[in-house]
């Protein structure tokens, strides 16, 4: 199964029972159909959950779960077999996850926080895919949907990576405006050709999706930045605004940093943002080789 991103329809939908709702409060008649379509949105949007699906037939789906404990290390990890009715939750792997520790099992653990794709929390590989829970629909009722924790990271707990590693590789290129002349009290201000630049850099949400993806990262963790810190490294080298950027080649300038990547490209396959970390990467290294 191939991991789908979030159907806009589903927020028109959001959209149109906001809009009928301020609509009511204006106008006192009201279908009853109606009234009840905006209940059950208005519950769905309070509670987080997609209103049931009126029907007498349940629709199963099974998942497979990666569990471990690190309070009973004598335990293998295993995968633990769950059965949800889909007419009963949302569409979304993470609709899933959260009924299963709701109802189900409640010593499941995971990450989540936004559910719309901007925290990067609920990053897992689903199906052979590292994406994103909350925009992973699930699909395809006849095959158990597989979970794991991002590959080749230490666990924590089930569901959860550790990734001490990687927010220390992205703290070590100083991800911050760094400036040379001294403050003037003053917006520093672009042309909209140089903001246009920052387009596809500043979106990432340091999910780690990408750069676990990566056979070099998994190879050479300790020391190759990854994909994903790369692409945050070139949103700094191509803003117009810093004054440091011969700092930043500097840092990069080693055998593994930077040039322990080999364009196989899986980042931008699997990116839940639609971003292309292997296009910044080539970008670094033009630079840095046009400047040596």
């Amino acid at each position: 199964m191939s991991a789908k991103l979030f159907n806009p329809r589903l927020l028109q939908t959001s959209s149109r029972l906001v809009t009928s709702s301020t609509a009511s409060s204006a106008s006192p008649i009201i279908s009853a159909a109606n009234a009840t379509v905006l209940r059950r949105g208005l519950a769905s949007v309070a509670t987080g959950e997609a209103a049931p699906r009126e029907s007498s037939k349940p629709r199963i789906k099974s998942f497979q779960i990666y569990r471990w404990n690190p309070d009973t290390p004598e335990k293998k990890p295993e995968m633990v077999k769950y059965d949800l009715d889909m007419n009963q939750m949302g569409p979304m792997v993470l609709d899933a996850l959260i009924r299963i520790k709701n109802e189900i099992d409640p010593t499941l653990t995971f990450r989540r926080s936004c559910r719309e794709g901007i925290c990067g929390s609920c990053a897992m590989n689903i199906d052979g895919i590292n994406t994103l829970a909350c925009l992973c629909r699930i699909s395809d009722l006849s095959k158990p949907t597989k979970i794991y924790p991002l590959p080749h990271t230490y666990v924590v707990k089930d569901l959860v990576p550790d990734l001490t590693q990687f927010y220390k590789q992205y703290r070590s290129i100083k991800p911050y405006l760094q400036r040379k002349d001294p403050p003037t009290g003053k917006e520093i201000l672009q042309s909209i050709a140089e903001r246009r630049k920052l387009d596809g850099l500043y979106e990432c949400i340091l999910c780690a999706c990408c750069s676990t993806s990566c056979p070099s990262y998994w190879w050479n963790s300790s020391e190759y930045l990854g994909p994903a810190v790369l692409l945050q490294s070139y949103r700094w080298l191509a803003d117009s605004r810093d004054q440091f950027k011969e700092e930043r080649k500097q840092a990069l300038e080693n055998e593994m940093s930077l040039y322990r990547c080999h364009t196989i490209m899986n980042c931008a396959r699997t990116c839940p943002k639609g971003l292309n970390p292997g296009l910044a990467i080539a970008q670094i290294k033009k630079e840095m080789a046009f400047s040596s």
